[in-house]
């Protein structure tokens, strides 16, 4: 709630009603509402003490809506930015499978979320692993569409609304618009997509493994644990 509040709602109302030229100005507005996501973000990176990807592109986003904004550039770069970034993060999911540190073991089959240590050991009691291993790869494919998703409906929605010159009034109230319907548009379809995508993985950890949720997911401390 607090991440949806700094992130999405404050910036959002400081859009869409204080930019006109009566109340804070297009500039300031546009300032003032990115600074809120920038330093929440910030803060959450020192606060975890984790700099990963993702968390480094999210930054990124902010600071080019900014740019976009004041350096009044041509609104279709909006668009472009905004898939631009869910793209990079499902190609970059697709690319760590070929590396050591595949994204979907950041991000939902996790030391932080799951028993790892657990399944690994009933999976080589069951003679699973490799069968597992496949089915890990398919959670991927799936996870890297989610992106795939989320960026082409990015680009769709700034495409739709923010048509405004960058650097006006009329832009930052678009620009705040397009952040409130992103929520239900985009946000929560995605939501949903994951919460699909980690019941997969889950019924593809009980039937390999015989362990119910209770056993495999980890409170917050354990989590930490198993992580160090």
């Amino acid at each position: 709630m607090i991440d949806m509040l700094v992130s999405i709602i404050i910036p959002s109302v400081i859009l869409m009603k204080f930019s006109g030229d009566n109340d804070l100005g297009a500039t300031t507005a546009l300032v003032l509402a990115l600074a809120f996501p920038l330093a929440w973000g910030l803060f959450e990176l020192i606060k975890y003490k984790k700099f990963n990807f993702i968390a480094l592109l999210g930054l990124i986003s902010v600071l080019l809506t900014g740019g976009i904004g004041l350096l009044q550039l041509d609104p279709k770069w909006l668009a472009i930015k905004e898939a631009t970034i869910p793209g990079l993060i499902g190609i970059a999911v697709l690319v760590s499978t070929r590396t050591r540190y595949p994204l979907i073991k950041t991000l939902l089959y996790s030391p932080k979320i799951m028993d790892v240590s657990k399944i690994k050991q009933k999976l080589d009691d069951r003679g699973n692993t490799v069968a597992f291993e496949s089915r890990l790869l398919n959670a991927t494919y799936m996870l890297s569409s989610a992106f795939l998703f989320s960026s082409i409906m990015n680009y769709i929605l700034a495409k739709w609304i923010v048509t405004s010159p960058a650097g006006s009034s009329a832009f930052n109230e678009e620009l705040g618009q397009m952040t409130l319907l992103s929520y239900p548009v985009i946000v929560i379809p995605s939501m949903i997509m994951m919460m699909a995508i980690f019941y997969y993985l889950w019924r593809t950890i009980n039937t390999m493994t015989g362990l119910t949720l209770e056993e495999i997911i980890v409170t917050p401390g354990e989590g930490e644990e198993s992580s160090r």
